[in-house]
Parts: structure tokens; sequence; C-alpha cells
């Protein structure tokens, strides 16, 4: 059984979070899709508000896969999106 599950992150790039899912096993299809043998990732990016004169960058990540799979996935992803900033 295949599940989908969408993901933002804020303050990363969407180059920076092709990168990451690179490093954990997938391959760039294009610069919005990266595929492994078990999953598959689409990126999107835009510039969101935070406050009156702050923006950052928000990408979104739509996951593909067995939810066995993705669980661990989106675990390791979010922990090196989270280090992205500091």
């Amino acid at each position: 059984m295949t599940e989908r599950r969408e993901r933002s992150f804020r303050g990363i790039s969407q180059r920076l979070a092709r990168h990451y899912l690179e490093n954990l096993g997938g391959e760039t299809e294009s610069d919005d899709h990266v595929v492994a043998a078990e999953w598959e990732a689409r990126l999107s990016s835009e510039t969101v508000s935070v406050g009156p004169s702050l923006t950052l960058t928000e990408v979104t990540v739509v996951f593909e896969g067995a939810p066995e799979t993705l669980d661990g996935l989106i675990d390791d992803f979010a922990q090196k999106a989270m280090r992205a900033g500091g």
C-alpha cells in the first residue's frame, strides 16, 4: 500500500531539501522530483511572511511510499531540515 504525506519546512531552500533527500538515498529526476527504490518526493517552495517585516522560504515536500518506509524517512529528513538554520 502506498501512502502520501505532505510536510512543510521553513528556513531551507528547495535546493537544500533536494540535497537532503539525495543523502537519504534518493536520486534527482528534476528540480522538484526525487526518487528512490521505496519512496519518492515532490518539492515546491514559496515565500511566506513571518511577522510584519520578515519573510522565509517554506519548502513543501510530498512524500509517497509505504507507511513503514515514510515513518523513518520523514523523521530523518526533518532532523536534517531542523539543523539547517543553525
